[in-house]
């Protein structure tokens, strides 16, 4: 799943998974807001991750990922910060906060890669929280 309130980041962010050998199912939000509804109404068939934007209106992803995290039906849901902010301040926060992993937003190759990195890890079930050294998975800007 992909909360993104930027329509062109949803459709590479779509168009790069479609390349992948792994096959997966996006479904996509517009904000934080809706996001939201979406995980209440489907807390019994959670996505296998959530890749969670950080600037989106109405409700932003630091607040998502705290009110996603304080959920007993929520809580075990793995959330991928993915933005074009990076911070260090922002990224301890989000870490302590719960949150698996931080992908800055990148070009669609290096996307794909780590797309692939992380869903492989998650198809071999060998997905698990990183320690806070290893939290921020890609720093390649646009």
């Amino acid at each position: 799943m992909l909360a993104d309130d930027d329509t062109d980041d949803r459709f590479f962010f779509d168009k790069a998974l479609k390349v992948l050998p792994i096959s997966s199912d996006l479904n996509t939000v517009e904000d934080g807001a809706k996001l939201m509804v979406y995980l209440a109404e489907n807390s019994t068939q959670l996505p296998d991750v959530l890749f969670l934007d950080l600037n989106m209106p109405r409700k932003n992803g630091s607040e998502c990922l705290e009110e996603i995290k304080r959920n007993p039906l929520l809580k075990d849901l793995p959330v991928i910060i993915y933005s074009t902010s990076l911070h260090e301040d922002v990224a301890d926060v989000l870490y302590k906060n719960g949150a698996h992993y931080y992908i800055r937003k990148s070009g669609l190759a290096e996307l794909e890669k780590t797309l692939l990195d992380v869903l492989t890890m998650i198809q071999d079930k060998k997905f698990t929280r990183p320690p806070r050294n290893k939290f921020i998975l890609s720093l390649m800007a646009f």
